[in-house]
Parts: structure tokens; sequence; C-alpha cells
């Protein structure tokens, strides 16, 4: 059985701690997506704990110190956390290449969420569609951190800001 730390993937933590499952629901709600087989095999392969705690709105340290305890290991050192990355997406101000007239197309993961499967897929061909100037907007009911760092990786930037109870994420190309 692996350690669990901020970057450890949330698939490697429910196939080492099965029963962590259960611990991840009690923690929020959010988790309870992680029942669907099709978002345990794909989304919980590319998220980390920090990541997760970001989706459900926890603080990555207190996840992290009850997914410890749950599986029966030590605490974290104190200062081992990684504080940097815990920073809310949300809290960036908009970027100069963020403009409202930009925004060429749309689309709400939100509903793809809703009928228990994973936009990932759209949301990634829908960005191949944008250029230049072009801005590509999805709207999810959580920050959707694993497709932010996946989308960075491609060479797009991504912006996100509360809108009532959605996220809008603003992707252009670098």
């Amino acid at each position: 059985m692996g350690d669990i730390t901020l970057q450890t993937k949330i698939a490697q933590i429910m196939s080492d701690y099965p029963e962590l499952g259960q611990t991840l629901l009690e923690l929020s709600p959010a988790f309870a997506k992680l029942q669907n087989p099709v978002l345990r095999k794909t989304v919980a392969r590319v998220t980390s704990v920090q990541q997760a705690a970001a989706i459900a709105g926890l603080d990555p340290a207190h996840m992290l110190t009850m997914l410890r305890k749950a599986a029966g290991l030590e605490p974290m050192a104190a200062g081992t956390h990684n504080n940097a990355e815990s920073e809310s997406l949300l809290n960036m101000p908009a970027p100069e290449w963020f403009s409202e007239e930009a925004v060429e197309i749309k689309f709400n993961a939100s509903k793809v969420l809703e009928q228990g499967n994973v936009p990932m897929g759209e949301i990634l061909d829908a960005v191949k569609k944008i250029s230049g100037k072009e801005i590509f907007l999805f709207e999810t009911p959580f920050v959707p951190a694993p497709i932010i760092e996946i989308l960075n990786n491609k060479g797009y930037a991504v912006w996100c800001r509360k809108a009532g109870a959605t996220i809008e994420n603003f992707v252009i190309k670098k």
C-alpha cells in the first residue's frame, strides 16, 4: 500500500485503500460521483488529492489529514503540505487576454456531469476549434482542476470565475 500525499491520484487511493471511499463521501457529497465506474476510471486517474480538495471546496491539508488518518498512516509533518498550489484558481484576476466579446464557443459541462458522463473528451475536442484570440467557455459546477492542468499542458491558458453556482472556465490558445 502506498503513501498518501497531496499529489497522490484518487484512483490510486481507491485501489490501495478501497475503504476510503466512505471517508471521501463523509468529507464532501461531491465525491459521490466516484461511485460511477466511468468517472472512477477516467477523472479519478488524473485527479490528485490537491485537485479533489479544490473541486470539493475543502482545505487540501485537512482532506489529506483525514485520508491519512482513515488509512492508518502517520500525519504529515507540519510544513510539508504544498500550500502554494492550494490557492484557489477563482482568486486570480482576469488575464489580459480575456474579453467577453472574444468568447466564440460555449459548452455547458454541468449538463453532461448531471447525466453521469465525463465531459473531458468534448472539452478537449472543442478547444481544438479555437484559433487566434478566440475564447472557449465551458461551465462546470466546480473548479475542474484536472482538466485545467491537461489544457495548460497542451498549450492553452485557462481563467476561471464564479458566476452564481456555476464556474465559468475561459480557455485560449497560448
